[in-house]
């Protein structure tokens, strides 16, 4: 009853600054002050109370395909109407010839990562009978790949030939003809993530860490927004390359000469995911759909970081495009 009292005390005078701050600047620094309170660890700490994070905080999907390359297994969960990640079935893989992490192209390795599901091959589409009767091409290599210089192309998740089957395969992720049809009739792509590794992929996700992650990345969009420079960089990794190969200092540089425009700015992040990033101990993706306007620039689309939360509980963007 006394922490209820307390809440309420406190909202309420947080609400009282906000109608100040209406009735004398208007609505400006209002939203300044949301913004901040969205920086906010409280505020992430009581909004992921009842999420479930079983493998992340994840917005954007309602299935995930996690591979554990040791067992040859491809587990397949489902959002429920609890908006849980429930297991529903486990198929049958055939993965790489080679055991570790697809680096090159040609080194039969299927990689190890988090991957889009971006196309649907079938028969319709002139699907060569050698990969069954369907196919999901993925996303590999993603942002975070190329920062590691790894290449490649061409890894899928498909079904088998009728014959000369191999208990291998080149780098992709192949189950039975059956099961692939069963997951072609079962989900949409664009809601469907595949999560890979060389062992269990983790799962119940520390809340602690998401609700500092969280936190920390809208006090990189207050930054962004209110042209704190200094705060803004902090943010980054001495290791940062961006996408397109611009290094940091280079992005210091470019990033100093677009804040000193001073423009007024609406950022709006949508659909956020956040996973811990497979094998590896302190590595984070971050995606989200971002929505950003100012005077003289306009983007819409999917935004991805990929943070090092460090041993002082900081992130460190590494790579973004």
């Amino acid at each position: 009853m006394r922490l209820l009292l307390l809440f309420f005390i406190s909202f309420n005078l947080f609400a009282s600054d906000i109608l100040t701050s209406y009735r004398v600047k208007g609505t400006i620094d209002i939203e300044k002050q949301l913004d901040m309170e969205l920086s906010k660890e409280e505020y992430w700490k009581e909004y992921l109370a009842d999420k479930d994070t079983t493998f992340g905080y994840i917005e954007a999907y309602n299935n995930v395909l996690a591979c554990d390359k040791s067992k040859s297994a491809l587990d397949f969960y489902s959002v429920d109407q609890n908006k849980s990640f429930k297991f529903k079935k486990t198929y049958s893989a055939f993965t790489g010839k080679f055991k570790g992490d697809k680096i090159k192209e040609g080194d039969l390795r299927t990689p190890i990562g988090i991957y889009q599901i971006v196309q649907k091959l079938s028969k319709e589409t002139n699907l060569d009978p050698f990969y069954g009767p369907l196919a999901f091409v993925t996303s590999y290599p993603n942002v975070y790949d190329t920062y590691r210089g790894k290449n490649g192309s061409g890894i899928w998740i498909h079904g088998l030939p009728a014959a000369d089957r191999d208990e291998f395969t080149r780098g992709c992720i192949a189950i039975n003809n059956s099961s692939i049809e069963c997951l072609g009739n079962n989900i949409d792509i664009s809601k469907t993530l595949l999560i890979i590794n060389d062992s269990a992929i983790k799962t119940d996700v520390s809340k602690e860490i998401l609700t500092s992650i969280l936190a920390q990345l809208y006090a990189w969009r207050y930054a962004w927004i209110y042209d704190d420079i200094d705060s803004y960089l902090s943010f980054y990794s001495s290791d940062f390359v961006r996408f397109d190969g611009m290094d940091i200092e280079k992005f210091k540089s470019y990033k100093t000469r677009i804040f000193k425009k001073a423009e007024k700015k609406s950022i709006i992040f949508n659909d956020i995911n956040v996973l811990p990033y497979p094998n590896s101990a302190n590595i984070y993706q971050i995606t989200f759909q971002e929505f950003y306007r100012s005077e003289s620039f306009q983007f819409s689309g999917e935004k991805t970081l990929v943070v090092e939360f460090d041993k002082n509980r900081k992130i460190r963007i590494l790579t973004e495009k």
